[in-house]
């Protein structure tokens, strides 16, 4: 019996052995008629992949031959890094179904997991491979626990940088009640002076947070104006506290005085950005503070409320993007791609692009905003790019987005960490 149990421990010895040879050793070339980088198109190139990493890209010339090595043949096909979403909230599913009050309030934290484990899927299928969620929306610490599923393989998802609760003002941030004393969920965690949001960014980075997300503005002044929440010092604290723990910090702002205070503060992200003047957007260039614009949000919620594009003439928030994103092109400011997805169906990520390039970004410029760009803003050293060493999170699209930017919802492969999700 015992050399029973010594041969069957041999026998699965060799097998984890042999598993683990054959998985370090697995090569997989993919053939496209073109490799967008991250930074440059090249027609021509191959890119090989061992295990779960690059380990050549260039002219065929340049990738030594290999045996056993599988190959992708993806003619008619541009090969580019998996696609990174700066702003999502997967705990979130589109207003013109049910609005944001009502989801806080009325959809169990179940059924809000049980939709945001559709979502990753869909996000995942529709390339892009990892995700920048910025905030749960009254889901606690959920996204969290998405993101560690993800990564164990229990469901299929993006790579996932998550914010959890995100932190507002107290009596600035939804849903209300018209009821004084109801006691609700709040969309976020409120907080107050220097004590009060320390204390919240530590513990949301001690609950798993990967991002500190702070609303520095909000639709809480005379008649539902917004108006900013936090002050200049309480901000500037939060950044000390979230950086000196290596967190970037995230900051909604739609008001020109939110957005002075959250630049003054140093913050990393300002997401929306509607306030922005000519002015401000000097002062985030200067200070390398990026802007997250989500354009379809905007759009979005605009079509949500009536309005018919290129039939009716532009809503004024409308018009208002189109300005700010111009400005800060013309300052130079650097462009994370985000579209605040959850407001709009999640796996339609890409519109986000296809609007930036339509607002009068270069296409090659909204493919490195989505890849390299977010890749550096969120410090994610080994993504973004197609070169030796990073990880193999690739997709296919058929057609040159270059010259056609709607070739990004023509996705024909998806690779995560080496192993093909989509093909």
């Amino acid at each position: 019996m015992k050399k029973l149990t010594s041969a069957i421990t041999l026998l699965l010895f060799c097998l984890r052995a042999f598993a683990q040879i054959t998985t370090t050793e697995s090569y997989t070339l993919l053939k496209p008629d073109r490799v967008f980088d991250g930074e440059q198109m090249h027609a021509g190139w191959w890119v090989l992949v061992k295990g779960n990493r690059i380990e050549a890209a260039g002219e065929p010339s340049s990738i030594k031959p290999l045996d056993n090595v599988k190959e992708i043949n993806l003619a008619g096909n541009t090969l580019m890094p998996g696609l990174i979403e700066g702003h999502s909230h997967l705990f979130l599913h589109p207003y013109n179904e049910t609005t944001w009050n009502d989801q806080v309030q009325t959809e169990s934290r179940a059924e809000r997991t049980a939709r945001a484990v559709n979502h990753a899927r869909e996000t995942l299928m529709a390339g892009f491979t990892t995700v920048r969620d910025l905030g749960t929306e009254g889901a606690a610490y959920d996204d969290v626990g998405l993101k560690q599923a993800i990564n164990k393989g229990v469901i299929p998802g993006p790579r996932m940088l998550v914010a959890t609760r995100a932190i507002v003002a107290t009596g600035s941030y939804g849903p209300k009640s018209n009821v004084a004393e109801a006691d609700i969920i709040k969309g976020g965690e409120e907080a107050d002076g220097i004590d009060g949001i320390t204390k919240a960014v530590r513990s949301q980075i001690g609950h798993g947070a990967d991002v500190v997300k702070i609303y520095v503005d909000y639709r809480w002044g005379v008649n539902d104006t917004p108006e900013p929440t936090f002050t200049e010092d309480e901000l500037k604290t939060a950044v000390l506290v979230a950086k000196s723990s290596g967190r970037t910090v995230a900051v909604h702002s739609s008001t020109t005085e939110g957005m002075r205070r959250a630049i003054a503060a140093g913050v990393t992200t300002i997401e929306h950005g509607d306030g922005g003047t000519p002015e401000l957007f000097k002062l985030m260039k200067e200070k390398g503070i990026a802007l997250c614009p989500t354009i379809n949000a905007t759009e979005s919620i605009a079509g949500y409320k009536g309005w018919k594009k290129g039939i009716d003439p532009e809503p004024a928030g409308v018009k208002q993007k189109h300005y700010i994103f111009t400005e800060a092109i013309k300052a130079g400011v650097t462009i994370c791609m985000g579209g605040d997805v959850g407001v709009f169906a999640h796996g339609d990520n890409a519109r986000e692009m296809i609007l930036m390039a339509e607002y009068g970004m270069k296409p090659i410029d909204v493919l490195r905003s989505a890849t390299s760009v977010n890749a550096a803003v969120f410090g994610l050293k080994t993504l973004g790019n197609i070169k030796p060493g990073y990880l193999a999170d690739l997709v296919a699209v058929t057609g040159n987005p270059v010259n056609d930017i709607t070739a990004l919802k023509k996705v024909q492969l998806v690779i995560k960490d080496g192993v093909v999700v989509r093909q």
